[in-house]
């Protein structure tokens, strides 16, 4: 559904009335576009003393075709501000990030990206450790007051992942992180296998065979047109109602359709045998179906508490531990979980999808390790206000409330998510593991 307030503060009407009256006035994000420069201008880099990361992150920024400055340069706008901080160790030392930042951050350009990257605390001791979990409160913080869709994230690289960290520094300072904002990753060495380099990183995902689950339409159906995209062979999954549009979706993509209902008890052994039969195993798994039956608690039936659970939790469980189970997940594979905000801060009229979605986070937090072991990485992404259908059916104010209540101002599109999924399914990110981004534009509630 389209955004028809933000529309209007690009008429003349518009443009003239929003700042005179205060009101909200949502950027043009920038999405990506194969072809395009990866920033809207050069990037500048900076670290603390000490800091064990610069040298190689200024390495993988040139490889990506990035203009790296180390220096300030005046009238230069940047397209990122980069900051190494794993050097700070003693919390007196975050002075240095008022010391790199102050000076440059109203030059960031529209859609600038600002990335601060630490040692994740839990591996640090003492003052260190106090010190680089303050990161979080800065970054969060700076990314309420950048401004024109310009996003901040914090990422935490373990030692050791120094060189492992490069698919995520791509991703977060692409277009195709454009309504990630505010958020933590960390980039890990626990039971990864030597990360391997895309041969071309606009189709690194070639060779795969990826399994979508509710593919035909919304979210599902980006994710499915992202992965082809980047030469994936896309096993597109829904019910069997959903089988026309389903079987769209897998033609335009050049993919193959599956009609399944993934709640039916011999479900999980069919995927299986299928994915076996056909296409001998499965590199990545993206369990993107779910619904919602909204009604308050006292209202709600033991019915739509039961069918949601099942869709969106328990079935999950059910195909993972056969896929896993009968080795249909190949080595270095990739599950990735949809949760929701509603997950993390809860909504009223849905505790049962917000249970659902919590659980989702519960999932990947359980079974990371046991993913390591197997050599392969479960991470999940949280959508805030997303643009689909289901949003479209929202009331009107609480609608609007859901697109403004963001540092971005606006409602996601489905799309966004797709690139968040297809950042974990690369196999350049089998450092991150385990790891929840949310999707929502730095929403103005839950954590």
């Amino acid at each position: 559904m389209a955004d028809r307030y933000q529309q209007f503060t690009k008429t003349p009407v518009g443009r003239f009335l929003v700042p005179k009256l205060g009101l909200p006035n949502p950027a043009t994000l920038r999405r990506y576009r194969p072809g395009q420069p990866p920033l809207d201008g050069p990037a500048l880099l900076g670290a603390a003393p000490g800091g064990r990361l610069e040298k190689t992150v200024r390495t993988q920024l040139s490889g990506a075709g990035i203009e790296v400055l180390t220096a300030p340069v005046e009238d230069r706008r940047y397209g990122a501000l980069v900051f190494d901080a794993t050097g700070i160790t003693d919390p007196a030392q975050l002075r240095e990030l008022y010391l790199f930042f102050h000076p440059v951050i109203r030059k960031v350009g529209a859609c600038g990206r600002v990335v601060v990257l630490g040692t994740p605390p839990e591996l640090a001791e003492g003052r260190e450790r106090i010190a680089q979990r303050a990161l979080e409160g800065f970054t969060r913080s700076v990314g309420k007051e950048l401004k024109r869709g310009a996003t901040v994230q914090l990422v935490y690289v373990a030692p050791g992942a120094e060189e492992a960290a490069e698919s995520t520094l791509r991703f977060l300072l692409s277009a195709k992180s454009a309504f990630v904002d505010g958020q933590v990753v960390r980039v890990g060495t626990e039971g990864i296998p030597a990360v391997p380099t895309p041969e071309n990183w606009e189709k690194p995902l070639a060779g795969k065979v990826a399994l979508v689950t509710g593919a035909s339409r919304g979210i599902g159906e980006a994710i499915a047109e992202v992965f082809a995209r980047d030469g994936a062979h896309v096993v597109a999954l829904d019910i069997p109602a959903q089988g026309a549009d389903l079987s769209k979706v897998a033609n335009r993509i050049g993919g193959s359709a599956l009609q399944l209902d993934i709640t039916a008890a011999d479900a999980p052994e069919k995927l299986a045998n299928h994915l076996k039969e056909r296409h001998d195993g499965v590199d990545i798994v993206v369990h993107n179906a779910g619904i919602t039956r909204d009604k308050t608690l006292g209202n709600l039936t033991e019915g739509a508490w039961d069918a949601v659970l099942t869709v969106n939790l328990a079935a999950q469980l059910a195909v993972n531990d056969k896929l896993l189970a009968d080795k249909v997940l190949r080595p270095n594979g990739r599950i990735i979980g949809v949760s929701s905000m509603a997950g993390i801060a809860g909504n009223v009229g849905q505790t049962n999808y917000a249970t659902s979605k919590a659980g989702v986070i519960g999932m990947v937090n359980d079974a990371a390790p046991k993913l390591a072991e197997y050599g392969g990485t479960i991470n999940a992404v949280a959508p805030g206000f997303i643009e689909t259908q289901m949003t479209a059916a929202i009331p009107l104010v609480i609608r609007e409330a859901g697109r403004r209540l963001s540092s971005l101002g606006q409602g996601g599109l489905p799309v966004d998510v797709a690139e968040t999924i297809a950042w974990y399914a690369n196999p350049a990110s089998a450092a991150v593991n385990g790891n929840v981004v949310r999707v929502c534009g730095q929403a103005l509630l839950g954590a």
